[in-house]
């Protein structure tokens, strides 16, 4: 923050600068006619930045590059004629060599792809840290484009007479794009790029960066596509197992221990395919979009005889969008089957659980029933048997009392004691029950 800043705004967070600068971090490629641009893209997955700065420093008057100048992801190199573009992105870096050649050289390079690379050390290309997934080489060449099919048949004989796609850029018709989309045998597409001469380097860059870069996402679209393909045969033995399991559900002579095995054995497998895919195929339509962006943003118009870029790229890319995107949704509609299915085989388990419990309190129900009867049979035992005891003693008592003089006669008063024994006991055990009914409740 200026000094003067702190008169007029509070105090910038700490991102403010970050951010702002980000719509500066990359900008366009100056591209002055004629040119060459050669590009690579890499897939740097395990490239640490010490390796790419390694690699980098290998340029003339780069040794003093530090790892810490590529931290915001982006740099750009001045060359002999020419400058390097270093990008890192989340999946690929991408390495991009402008330079201004003559238009003899910028012809020469259509059929011999070492023009222009000179200014390069040797076998720098080739060292590039990671794995090339995209190797363009575009010519840039000067044309007044009074003759469009003119310039068109003159591209289909500099690449060999092969099939060729092309397009007028802007709405105006600014520029010409040219490509048969093959990988020559030194491992680069190629580009034509035709524009007038005196057209805004700006504007050539931003051609030339577009046919790029929709060549780059195109490709990284298309990532998904071998992953889909290959779980394919998986879902489909997924869905077949499931669709069987969920028949046998109904099936109540099949345990459910088995079903619950199978069904979580399934569950883990889906669940491990969706870990290993789901990031790649949100990729893809990620990638896809903005393919579709950079095409729309190229504001093409038909070159008679040839396909457009957009065109050219769409029907060849949407079959393969449309795979991936209807696996994933397999994908995800078998996870939600499997999840209904679980709570179907867990409604399952909750309803024998349930007959279970009823079941074995129906049975504890008796037992207690059986219990209580059983209680108070004892309980009628023992009123007889406390009640013989105390008319024992009552006899006893009687016996006594008639050995020390009184007359009395022992199995008379026994026998006239026995009811009021047994109803005494009997009361006494009833308040015994009657106490303890009141202590529990």
């Amino acid at each position: 923050m200026t000094p003067n800043q702190l008169l007029f705004i509070p105090a910038d967070d700490e991102l403010r600068l970050t951010l702002h600068n980000e719509v500066h971090s990359r900008p366009t490629g100056m591209v002055t006619l004629p040119a060459i641009v050669h590009y690579v893209a890499v897939f740097s997955d395990g490239v640490t930045t010490e390796q790419a700065c390694q690699h980098l420093q290998q340029l003339p008057n780069m040794a003093e590059l530090s790892p810490g100048m590529l931290r915001d992801q982006f740099i750009q190199i001045p060359l002999k004629k020419g400058v390097l573009k270093w990008e890192k992105h989340t999946e690929f870096t991408r390495y991009v060599i402008y330079q201004t050649v003559t238009e003899q050289q910028a012809f020469e390079a259509i059929s011999q792809p070492e023009t222009g690379l000179e200014i390069l050390p040797p076998g720098w290309l080739a060292s590039i840290p990671g794995r090339t997934f995209v190797a363009a080489r575009v010519m840039v060449l000067p044309d007044p484009l009074i003759n469009t099919q003119a310039t068109v048949e003159s591209a289909r004989q500099w690449l060999g007479k092969n099939p060729i796609v092309a397009s007028k850029i802007g709405v105006d018709g600014h520029s010409l794009a040219v490509s048969d989309f093959l990988i020559d045998d030194s491992g680069f597409e190629r580009f034509l790029v035709f524009a007038p001469l005196g057209s805004s380097a700006t504007r050539v860059g931003r051609v030339v960066q577009r046919v790029l870069e929709i060549e780059t996402y195109r490709m990284m679209a298309l990532r998904g596509l071998p992953a889909a393909k290959d779980l394919s045969p998986q879902l489909t033995y997924a869905e077949k197992k499931l669709a069987t399991m969920t028949f046998l559900l109904e099936d109540k002579e099949t345990p459910d221990q088995k079903l619950l095995d199978e069904l979580i054995m399934l569950a883990a497998r889906i669940e491990q395919e969706t870990a290993l895919n789901l990031y790649r195929f949100s990729a893809t339509q990620a990638y896809n979009a903005i393919v579709n962006q950079r095409i729309a943003e190229l504001k093409e118009q038909p070159v008679v005889g040839t396909q457009t870029i957009g065109e050219f790229i769409r029907r060849r890319l949407l079959p393969a969008i449309a795979t991936v995107a209807s696996t994933a949704d397999r994908l995800m509609s078998l996870a939600e089957r499997v999840s209904r299915t679980s709570s179907m085989l867990r409604t399952r388990v909750d309803i024998a659980t349930e007959d279970q419990n009823q079941a074995f309190l129906e049975k504890l129900t008796r037992g207690q029933a059986l219990q209580l009867r059983m209680q108070k049979t004892v309980e009628g035992l023992s009123i007889a048997a406390i009640s013989y005891y105390v008319v024992s003693l009552v006899l006893y008592l009687a016996k006594a009392a008639q050995a020390s003089g009184l007359p009395v006669k022992p199995e008379v008063v026994a026998g006239i004691s026995i009811p009021f024994v047994i109803f005494g006991v009997w009361r006494l055990v009833l308040r015994i029950h009657k106490q303890l009914n009141k202590e529990l409740s």
